[in-house]
C-alpha cells in the first residue's frame, strides 16, 4: 500500500473502533446510512469518511434521533465553517418540519394508546367481578348467596351514579342530565 491510499478497515475493526457490534454497522449499511467499499472478495472495507458519517450517526442516536430522522438530516447539504462543517438553515428547516411531523404522528399514537388503555380497564373492570364470582363458586361459596351479593352490589353502584348525574350543577340549579335539580 501506498502513502497515498486510504487506510480501509474491516468490519469488525471499523467496528471496535467506533465501540459498536459488527451487526450494527451492517444494519446502518443495510438500511442505506453508509455504503463502504467492497474487496474483491466482497467484504466491506471502511475508510475515514465512513468512519467518521458512522460517528455522526451514532452521536445523533444518542441525542435520540430515529433513523428516518437521521436519514433524512444525513441527506441534507452540509455548510462548511471553520473547523468543519454545519447544516445550512434550509436543511435545519427542513430537519425541525420534518422531526415536528413526527411528534404530531406520535402525539396522535400517544391518545389512541390512551384511549384503547382506558377501554382495556373498562373491560378489565367489568369482568373481574365475574372471575371473583367464578373463583369463589369454585372454593365452595352458595351460588344463590353469592348471586344476591352481586345484585346488591350493582344496585348500590346504580344509585351511586344516579346521585352523581342527578347532582345539582351549581351554575344552573340542574342535574347534569338536563332535568331541574331536585329540591332537598
Amino acid at each position: 500500500m501506498s502513502k497515498d491510499s486510504p487506510t480501509l478497515l474491516t468490519v469488525r475493526d471499523a467496528a471496535e473502533r467506533l465501540g459498536v457490534t459488527p451487526r450494527t454497522l451492517k444494519y446502518y449499511e443495510e438500511r442505506g446510512l453508509v455504503s463502504p467499499t467492497r474487496s474483491e472478495g466482497r467484504y466491506r472495507l471502511y475508510d475515514e469518511d465512513d468512519l467518521k458519517r458512522f460517528a455522526r450517526i451514532l452521536r445523533l442516536r444518542s441525542l435520540g434521533f430515529s433513523l428516518h430522522s437521521i436519514t433524512e438530516m444525513l441527506k441534507r447539504p452540509l455548510e462548511p465553517v471553520e473547523g468543519g462543517h454545519r447544516f445550512s438553515t434550509e436543511s435545519l428547516q427542513q430537519i425541525r418540519d420534518a422531526i415536528a411531523q413526527q411528534l404530531e404522528t406520535l402525539d396522535a399514537r400517544i391518545e389512541a394508546v390512551r384511549r384503547e388503555l382506558k377501554e382495556a380497564q373498562t373491560l378489565r373492570a367489568e369482568l373481574a367481578p365475574d372471575l371473583d364470582y367464578l373463583e369463589r363458586r369454585l372454593a365452595g361459596e352458595n351460588a344463590d348467596q353469592l348471586l344476591e351479593q352481586r345484585r346488591q352490589a350493582r344496585a348500590k353502584a346504580a344509585g351511586a351514579a344516579e346521585k352523581t348525574s342527578v347532582a345539582p350543577s351549581r351554575r344552573t340549579g340542574k342535574s347534569r342530565t338536563g332535568k331541574p335539580a331536585r329540591s332537598s
